[in-house]
């Protein structure tokens, strides 16, 4: 009896045992089937996150780029990726991926020291990260690099922006060279003045009036230049300060805007023997624009190519037509042209074509064709040169569409 029972408790021993397993087991399975669901979860979460971080850092419009402690490249947002575009900057080293040391300078001194850096760099076109794609010339770059807080110690990660600043950096060229350049075309005429006045200032020196009158006429052309330099410089601040876009526009007929600057040309006009001839097949054309301004703008192209050309028979057209695309209106003359090295430059400031004229003339302000591409753009379009000099030089401004007044 007694051997049954405990054949009976054996029994119900491993019954229990098994039981016990088999809770165990499904113990284990429910947790490994938890486990996987967390890391799959977590898995999840993390590339939920990691897109999350790259949807917003591609928002940026400035070049985002994260480099390990061994100065190797581990992320670059979309920004980044547009700067270098057609060189492989990920998994790089920062000296590989910058075509020039000085951008790659302030970030390595921050990889090295730990300390944040801010700095400004100026290169010039060949070595522009954006390579082949750089058409501006000189460009600014500023570096911003710190070193994340959360990252770890054995190999922490620097944040690096890199911000274009090219078109500050070249409007504040504009601005120095504008000063300076103002600065000197003023210098001259007053030192003239202030000379021809010590003279005169000299014992007996007002007795002789020829030499006086002499005196006052040169002083007179002078001061006219200082004032004619002055009032440019007033035009091209309106234009470009914004008044532009408050330009008072009133339709007027184009053909009496023609007239009006020949009226005042005429004594130059006849003085010269120039034939100025207007082409205008639609006479009645009406325009939608800033009268005073093109008024500027055909006066000083007018103009100019009566001073540029100071010789008896020089020829002078002014068209004006109707396109597909809008209306184009051109100033033309056969004069001594502009150099093609020239060409580029005659709409910058102060920028004179050099001629070999007397040096008794008095020199233009050098801002009248800066007027000129000012004054267009402000009314939507685009002014073009071509020269073939002694044949033809002719200005040509496009103006859309939208300008013309049924």
């Amino acid at each position: 009896m007694s051997q049954t029972l405990t054949i009976i408790a054996a029994v119900f021993a491993y019954a229990a045992l098994g039981l016990l397993l088999l809770l165990s087991w499904r113990e284990k399975r429910r947790y490994r089937n938890e486990l996987a669901g967390w890391k799959s979860r977590l898995a999840s979460d993390t590339q939920q996150s990691r897109n999350e971080r790259d949807r917003l850092l591609d928002a940026l419009g400035d070049a985002f780029l994260l480099v390990d402690s061994g100065e190797t490249i581990r992320f670059a947002n979309k920004a980044a990726r547009a700067l270098f575009e057609g060189r492989e900057i990920l998994d790089r080293q920062v000296r590989e991926a910058f075509l020039d040391g000085r951008l790659a300078e302030a970030l390595l001194h921050c990889l090295q020291t730990g300390e944040p850096v801010q700095s400004r760099v100026v290169l010039p076109q060949q070595t522009s990260p954006r390579g082949d794609l750089e058409t501006r010339g000189v460009n600014a770059w500023i570096i911003d690099a710190a070193r994340l807080p959360d990252s770890p110690d054995s190999n922490p990660l620097t944040r690096v922006v890199i911000r274009d600043v090219t078109s500050e950096h070249q409007l504040e060229q504009v601005r120095k060279d504008f000063v300076a350049n103002a600065s000197h075309e003023l210098r001259t005429p007053l030192a003239i003045i202030n000379g021809y006045l010590e003279n005169l200032l000299d014992e007996g020196m007002l007795d002789d009036r020829d030499i006086t009158r002499r005196f006052l006429t040169v002083m007179r052309k002078h001061s006219d230049r200082i004032s004619r330099i002055v009032e440019d410089m007033l035009v091209i601040s309106r234009l470009e300060s914004g008044e532009a876009a408050a330009l008072k526009l009133e339709p007027f007929k184009f053909r009496s805007c023609i007239h009006d600057i020949l009226e005042r040309l005429e004594s130059v006009i006849s003085q010269q023997h120039a034939d100025v001839h207007v082409t205008m097949p639609e006479e009645t054309l009406r325009v939608n624009g800033d009268r005073f301004y093109w008024t500027q703008v055909l006066f000083n192209l007018v103009e100019n190519a009566l001073k540029q050309n100071p010789h008896r028979g020089l020829r002078i057209e002014i068209g004006c037509i109707r396109q597909p695309h809008g209306v184009r209106i051109w100033v033309s003359d056969n004069g001594v042209g502009i150099p093609s090295a020239d060409l580029p430059h005659i709409f910058r400031r102060f920028y004179r074509v050099e001629k070999h004229h007397s040096q008794q003339e008095i020199k233009g302000t050098g801002l009248g064709l800066s007027i000129v591409k000012r004054a267009i753009e402000a009314h939507g379009g685009t002014i073009g040169v071509t020269s073939v000099p002694g044949q033809d030089t002719r200005f040509f401004i496009d103006l859309p569409l939208s300008v013309i007044v049924e």
